[in-house]
């Protein structure tokens, strides 16, 4: 089975992958620059099934085989250019945003790049670079009893490792994978990130995305 690590995973959305990728069936190590930090948070998450939630330090996480980039934005390229060597050959999920905050709403912000996917893909040549886990609210991911329904859009240049992601992100309860298509949608569908957040705030809610006329 493959393992997954999660880079800066301490955080509510990191926490919401964590948990359903666990219940799964996968094992999975959330990182943080404190490793204790990381082992005390996964000890309190229940996954369902075999899979389990382990914690350690980013460099444990990045030592997995498949790596998901779950840390802040302004802090996301730093991190994977620190693991740049172990990183190659692997693929990649950012499931990163740049955002700020106005009054009531969530405003994108739009790196040199286009793209935090696109920054991460430039900081790492070697690596299979994919975009997903953008439009989930992380309240709804981290409660398994949410009723959580919905669609993960994915893109990326590697058709192979678009499909991998893919897969794996079918086995997560709650969750289906839409393939968009390549990195030149990164920065849209990035931005939407922003809109989605604002909705919630705004309407107190935990909406998120699902695509209609898809099929089964």
């Amino acid at each position: 089975m493959t393992t997954i690590g999660i880079l800066g995973g301490t955080g509510p959305a990191g926490q919401g992958v964590a948990l359903r990728l666990a219940s799964a069936g996968y094992q999975v190590t959330i990182g943080s620059r404190d490793g204790d930090r990381a082992r005390d948070i996964a000890s309190s998450l229940a996954p369902r099934g075999v899979g389990q939630v382990n914690g350690g330090s980013n460099e444990e996480a990045a030592a997995a085989d498949l790596i998901v980039v779950a840390t802040p934005w302004d802090s996301a390229v730093a991190t994977v250019t620190a693991f740049r060597e172990v990183l190659q050959g692997k693929t990649v999920i950012s499931m990163v945003n740049a955002l700020t905050r106005e009054g009531r709403e969530l405003i994108a912000l739009y790196p040199p790049r286009g793209s935090m996917a696109a920054q991460i893909a430039f900081a790492l040549p070697a690596s299979h670079v994919v975009g997903a886990f953008h439009h989930l609210p992380a309240a709804q991911m981290q409660n398994l009893d949410s009723g959580l329904d919905a669609d993960v859009v994915i893109f990326g240049d590697d058709a192979d490792a678009r499909q991998m992601v893919a897969d794996v992100v079918n086995e997560m309860p709650g969750l289906r994978s839409i393939v968009a298509g390549s990195m030149s949608l990164a920065s849209a569908v990035e931005a939407f990130t922003s809109v989605c957040i604002s909705i919630n705030i705004r309407h107190k809610a935990h909406s998120y995305v699902k695509l209609a006329g898809m099929g089964a």
